[in-house]
């Protein structure tokens, strides 16, 4: 009995050492103003976590908080409908969790996770981790919320390749409950398992793959959409008759082209070309004349008022 006591003392004091290792993330800070970085922040803002959004201007900030608060304000009429106080309470607390700031030297030294949501360029980012590698502590992990580029590429930029990894969110991030989480061959066991608890943590349903190109939706999305403009391309079908076939044969939300429109025929074609790149005899990803076009026209989807459709 005695040997058995300790015997679970010295386990049960073991699991404590292994759980304290494992990075409890409660500062973050996110990269990026745009629309994603303001949806994640604003999620880990909700969810208790203390949050720093950062990016060039003030100007940027005032329009990213503004846009939370927007945000919050449609949260709160579904979530807390029959209750305004405790909707107004919710907004005031999460809006306290979160400041902002246009320096990301500054702010990462006391940050367990830094989320980057800057746009789509390779060099870019690696110059940002790059240089936000030399100030953050030791213990921070670094997570991109790139949705095309290879996260080990990110990594090899910084020396925390073990504490580095993707947390792939979804627009709006708000109201979409995915999150994937990638893991490099170079990811810590830990790393990983921090990342998908915060994704818990913020309320989302995480998901695991591995480092390769699109992760798991883009990788089955991307190729699909294309499909559908190169179905168009030689004539088979109208866009109108593709987008109804796929609404109401497959029951998809949005068919292909209005998809194509949402996302940005610019964003699209830049994830198609980096495939292309990467694999250039992959039929997948052979780019489309049409979609060129039409990117070459500015004519990049709801964005710009026009794509494959005319909006408003």
């Amino acid at each position: 009995a005695f040997a058995t006591r300790r015997f679970v003392r010295a386990a049960s004091s073991a699991a404590a050492t292994a759980a304290a290792k494992k990075l409890i993330v409660k500062h973050v800070t996110v990269i990026g103003g745009g629309l994603m970085g303001a949806g994640i922040a604003q999620v880990a803002a909700a969810s208790g976590h203390t949050v720093v959004l950062v990016d060039q201007s003030d100007e940027i900030l005032k329009k990213s908080t503004k846009g939370i608060e927007e945000s919050l304000k449609r949260v709160t009429k579904k979530k807390f409908a029959d209750k305004p106080e405790a909707g107004a309470e919710f907004i005031e607390k999460t809006l306290k969790n979160l400041t902002t700031s246009t320096d990301a030297v500054a702010v990462v030294h006391s940050t367990d996770l830094v989320i980057e949501a800057i746009v789509e360029n390779q060099e870019i980012k690696n110059e940002l981790f790059k240089r936000l590698d030399k100030f953050a502590p030791e213990h921070t992990i670094f997570a991109s919320n790139t949705s095309s580029l290879q996260i080990t590429q990110l990594a090899n930029s910084t020396t925390r390749q073990d504490r580095f990894g993707g947390l792939h969110f979804f627009n709006p991030v708000p109201m979409m409950k995915l999150v994937e989480v990638i893991k490099t061959p170079m990811t810590s066991q830990k790393t990983f398992e921090s990342l998908v608890d915060f994704s818990k943590a913020v309320g989302k349903s995480p998901v695991s793959c591995k480092d390769t190109p699109g992760f798991i939706v883009n990788r089955l999305l991307v190729p699909y959409m294309m499909e559908a403009v190169r179905l168009f391309e030689r004539g088979d079908a109208s866009k109108e008759d593709i987008d109804v076939a796929m609404k109401l044969g497959a029951g998809y939300p949005m068919g292909p082209f209005e998809l194509l429109d949402y996302v940005g025929l610019d964003t699209s074609k830049y994830i198609i070309d980096g495939w292309h790149s990467l694999e250039p005899n992959n039929p997948l990803f052979a780019p489309s004349p049409l979609l060129d076009k039409l990117v070459e026209e500015k004519k990049l989807g709801k964005k710009t008022g026009e794509g494959f459709y005319k909006y408003k």
